[in-house]
Order: structure tokens, then sequence, then C-alpha cells
């Protein structure tokens, strides 16, 4: 884990932007397309509004989420809708915006879907940027969600697990962590004393919150960018 400490959280989410946007440009000047994963929530929306305007070549861009509510895509609590609310009217609004939900399926057959559409994708992702929650939970991977081992396990075949976790009104979708590991980088975005805390907690030896399987990984280097 390398950690990167900043003044501001706008700085924090401008770096992480930054390199987001860098790892981008290198891999479309030797690929046709590039993917990256993002995550939803209020805390990544500054990075989303430093990369919008960028000059890139957004067409080739195939932009996923790392979870999602089982919503429409247009319900004001979709990570879908959020995401491209973020990106309209820019030059990003032109990158391929993947849509994970769909309420005429179930989630069981949607998520086995998944598994399969993400290997027609651009491989391995350039960069994946995630955030945590103050239970240690990263994507939709909750401490309560059910088949949380199977969603951490670094063996497993699943990209796409459904989640019931009481910390949600609403069934989710979520990577697994095998999937997000399909990475040239991992970005943890977090702020505030309080997260601080429990990442330091999940790095330490034992803890068996859902982000120390991240951290304790070696497979793709995880950069964290804080501010108070």
């Amino acid at each position: 884990m390398n950690f990167h400490e900043f003044d501001t959280r706008a700085d924090a989410a401008t770096a992480a932007g930054k390199r987001i946007i860098s790892a981008l440009h290198r891999r479309l000047e030797t690929d046709d397309s590039a993917a990256i994963v993002v995550s939803g929530g209020s805390t990544p929306a500054p990075v989303y509004s430093y990369m919008a305007h960028k000059e890139l070549d957004w067409h080739r861009v195939h932009v996923l989420l790392s979870d999602e509510r089982w919503v429409a895509a247009n319900h004001p609590d979709s990570n879908e809708n959020m995401l491209r609310t973020a990106l309209e009217r820019s030059r990003a609004s032109y990158a391929q915006i993947a849509s994970f939900a769909d309420l005429n399926k179930s989630l069981d057959a949607r998520c086995s879907e998944l598994d399969e559409e993400i290997d027609s994708l651009p491989l391995p992702f350039t960069s994946v940027l995630l955030g945590m929650g103050n239970d240690g939970h990263f994507a939709s991977l909750f401490p309560d969600a059910n088949d949380l081992q199977q969603a951490l396990d670094l063996q497993s075949p699943r990209s796409f697990v459904p989640v019931e976790t009481d910390s949600s009104p609403y069934p989710r979708l979520s990577m697994t962590l095998a999937a997000l590991l399909r990475s040239d980088e991992i970005l943890l975005l977090i702020s505030g004393a309080e997260k601080r805390a429990v990442l330091e907690r999940a790095a330490a030896p034992g803890s068996d919150l859902p982000i120390s399987h991240l951290l304790r990984q070696l497979r793709v280097p995880v950069d964290v960018f804080w501010a108070p």
C-alpha cells in the first residue's frame, strides 16, 4: 500500500484524476481502447469533475462502476445515473458507460451475464478507483454481505455477485475482488480521521475487514489518496 496525504479533499481528488487520465493516455497510445472502473457515492464526484473536460479519445474508453444498486438507471439512487450526470455536456460524455441494472431480469441472472460480458472489454483495466466505508467495505462488499468470502476469494471465477446487506434498502450487485484486481493499478480515495483509522486497523495483521483483503493482496499496487 502506498499512502499519499493531501492538504485538502480537492487536492486528493485532483491527484487521483490526474493518475487515471495519465493511465488512459498511455494505454490509448498503444491500444485501440481502454477500460476503467469507478465508484459511486459523493466522495469521487470531484474526480469525475476533473476528468470530464480533459482532452482524450473518450469514445475509445469503457467506464464500469464497481457496484450498483438494483434500481432503474434513471433512479436518483442509481450510481449509473450519478455518473452520467457528472459527465454530461463534457468531453467524457462520449465514453462508453456500462449499464448494469436490468430490472426485466433477476439479479442473479444479470450477474451471470456480466460475468461473460466483462471478457469482451479491453483488459486489464487501466485504473480502478474505489472508496471505503466506515465499516471497511469497498464496492458493495459489506461485512454482512451474503457470500462475502466468495466475493473476496482471489481465485473466484465470478466477476459479479448479488449482494444483500442491512446497510442498503436495495439489493445490489458488486464486482468481486478478483475482478477488480484485473487492473494495472487501484486507487483508494478516502477522507477524514475516522476512515484513516479504519484503514490503519484494516492494514494491521489479523484484520478481517473487507478492505483488508484488498490491502493484503500482492497482485496489484494500491495507492491511497487521503485528505482530512
